[in-house]
């Protein structure tokens, strides 16, 4: 068997064929059937942090997915605010002002990751404040995401269950799929 190109001229198109041989000497050509897409293909993928060495390593994974597949990534921090019980008494309030030097600190900390990242030409970064699980999921759904690729700080046992596990509610409400990166799991990122 042979693969045969045809040539084309600038206004033609160019088609590839089958060239084949039969053991008789009778040639045939036939169209090569077209190449077909892969199934996995994230156009915007959610990557949210908190910072740790953890969320670093989904960064990662994200970052090589977006330079596989020329995908757009955003970048989020949730800033869970501070609520204390009564029985702290009072406690002065957290001002607007206070709010706002924590999210641009925040931002510029996001900013600056995402500068280092091969995708960079193509990346956002969100701050937002609220509940991890709850503001993740919202992001999802507002920007359209078709990846989330989440960490978890493997946490087991009585801290998993004093503490619950934002991954595990971001699994469970996502409507787009989500790669959960272990910190202890082998890489397959290069």
């Amino acid at each position: 068997m042979k693969n045969h190109s045809t040539t084309a001229t600038p206004t033609e198109t160019t088609t590839t064929r089958l060239l084949v041989t039969t053991p008789a000497g009778h040639h045939a050509l036939s169209p090569l059937p077209k190449a077909q897409p892969s199934r996995l293909h994230p156009r915007h993928i959610l990557v949210p942090t908190d910072f740790s060495a953890a969320s670093r390593k989904a960064i990662d994974y994200a970052d090589g997915f977006a330079s596989t597949f020329q995908s757009k990534v955003t970048l989020l921090h949730v800033i869970e605010p501070m609520v204390l019980p009564p029985e702290y008494g009072y406690i002065p309030a957290y001002s607007p002002e206070d709010e706002s030097k924590q999210i641009e600190s925040v931002r510029r900390q996001l900013l600056e990751m995402a500068s280092g990242l091969d995708s960079a030409r193509d990346t956002e970064v969100i701050v937002r404040v609220g509940r991890p699980w709850h503001e993740v999921i919202s992001a999802v759904i507002e920007l359209g995401n078709d990846l989330l690729v989440v960490t978890t700080h493997g946490r087991t046992g009585f801290k998993h269950m004093l503490m619950g596990s934002v991954a595990e509610k971001i699994v469970r409400h996502a409507t787009c799929p989500v790669l959960v990166v272990r910190p202890e799991e082998t890489d397959f990122i290069g």
